[in-house]
């Protein structure tokens, strides 16, 4: 028998930040649950969301000038950057953002042994 172990996944560490605008806040956890969900598509999972709150914004963004920050750690493919951009620069209530990678190599899974005959 010879025993093999299985590839690491090898996946990239992210974080993005990115304010909601004010008068959107209530509608925070749908926004949170639609990144949730496009980061789960591919295969990464969120590690840690920070919700710094409503703040004042350095200068006017469409003529608002308070946001509500966040900002979100997580791992994913190397296309999952692409995937949230585009859903940040659809999105209405989203004022401004920025996806920044962290580690270019992550991995999120322990090798499994395989035996084969």
């Amino acid at each position: 028998m010879i025993e093999s172990l299985k590839p690491f996944k090898r996946l990239s560490k992210w974080e993005t930040f990115f304010i909601i605008n004010p008068e959107k806040i209530d509608e925070k956890e749908q926004i949170l649950e639609k990144i949730n969900q496009i980061i789960r598509s591919k295969e990464g999972e969120i590690l840690k969301i920070e919700e710094w709150g409503l703040r004042k914004l350095a200068y006017p963004i469409q003529k608002k000038t308070r946001g509500y920050y966040i900002l979100i750690e997580f791992y994913g493919s190397v296309d999952l950057p692409k995937e949230l951009e585009e859903f940040f620069r659809v999105d209405e209530r989203i004022l401004r953002f920025i996806i920044v990678r962290l580690e270019k190599k992550y991995i999120s899974e322990q090798p499994e042994q395989i035996q084969l005959t």
